[in-house]
């Protein structure tokens, strides 16, 4: 059965993937809100223009108006809330942007979306769905042992995990409070093709392709665990289509490595998919910069409780992700140039 299903941030790395994964999967209808802030960029899904089950709404989640428009208009029956503020590095810099998307923006959201779900006729109100997409930065971070779960205690560290942090608590009270039947996931570092050229893996493949310095942070010693992002979006279907109203679940990718540990891994893959003889072996551009303020050392899933209850596993390891990954970059240089320029006006 067709239905429609708004994705909010559907031109950022995850929504886009999301969208790609909705529109080839089911018959749904799929609206993509976005603001097109200068990590928003659409070509990945051009394909998708002319299909009557696709429609691309520019606009600000934090603008109430438009929102209740948006949910008057085109009357989803479920609501996948991707759209965030997301580089931390930035929200350093910059908090208050943070603050009026992540915070302000997912209130409004919240406030759009129970307005529409009261008004709902009955037999439709219940198949309602609000899933809040977050991550597991809202834990803060652990030490060389164990791993964050559903039960974790948040202490954010940054800005940026802060406002998440947030926003997941809005998320939370306005299903205690009012009903509204929503669900929250945390996810781990997500990777893959499509993904901004100012995130860590695509920052050592871009650089490393033009022979540029590979920037790490402090020793490269910071432990993140991977999820390819086809698996993420997978794993969000299945919490929006089974999971129980209510709930938190965590996904992870079980790829956890050090930072230093992943620039290797890329080096090397480049080696093999694109050999350079003025540099040999890529590792040699690895450079090791000033770390970042308040950097977490280590994050880890225990992806348990999604496994067990909604049967769902990641399908792809960090390897056979990666080089899938590092394949598509070498691919798709032009727009990887394309979108480095893009930074660099924005910066400007």
């Amino acid at each position: 059965m067709s239905q429609t299903v708004l994705v909010t941030g559907g031109a950022g790395f995850i929504g886009s993937a999301l969208i790609r994964h909705l529109m080839n999967n089911t018959n749904n209808h799929v609206v993509n809100v976005d603001k097109l802030t200068y990590a928003g960029d659409t070509e990945g899904l051009e394909v998708f223009a002319n299909n009557p089950r696709y429609h691309f709404e520019r606009a600000d989640i934090a603008d109430m108006a438009e929102m209740s428009r948006i949910f008057s208009e085109y009357r989803p029956l479920h609501v996948m809330h991707l759209a965030a503020e997301s580089h931390v590095d930035r929200s350093i810099s910059g908090p208050g942007v943070f603050v009026h998307t992540n915070i302000v923006g997912t209130y409004t959201m919240l406030e759009a979306a129970r307005a529409y779900w009261q008004d709902l006729p009955a037999n439709i109100k219940d198949q309602f769905r609000f899933l809040h997409i977050s991550t597991d930065e809202v834990y803060g971070h652990l030490g060389l042992e164990g791993y964050f779960s559903e039960e974790t205690p948040y202490k954010p560290s940054s800005p940026y995990s802060a406002s998440k942090a947030s926003s997941d608590h809005l998320v939370r009270a306005w299903q205690r409070t009012f009903a509204l039947p929503t669900l929250v996931t945390n996810c781990s570092n997500n990777y893959g093709p499509w993904q901004f050229p100012e995130k860590l893996i695509p920052v050592v493949i871009n650089n490393a392709l033009q022979a540029r310095p590979i920037p790490i942070y402090g020793e490269g010693s910071n432990v993140r665990d991977w999820l390819y992002v086809d698996d993420h979006v997978r794993a969000l279907c299945t919490v929006i289509n089974t999971g129980r109203v209510g709930e938190t679940y965590i996904i992870g990718g079980k790829g956890e490595r050090t930072n230093l540990q992943v620039a290797y891994a890329i080096c090397d893959a480049l080696t093999e998919l694109a050999p350079n003889p003025k540099i040999g072996n890529y590792r040699n551009l690895i450079t090791f910069v000033k770390d970042r303020a308040g950097h977490d050392f280590r994050y880890a899933i225990d992806a348990s409780k999604i496994e067990t209850e909604l049967k769902w596993k990641p399908q792809e390891t960090f390897e056979t992700g990666l080089k899938s990954t590092v394949k598509w970059y070498i691919e798709n240089q032009e727009w990887c140039g394309r979108l480095v320029q893009k930074l660099k006006d924005h910066k400007a």
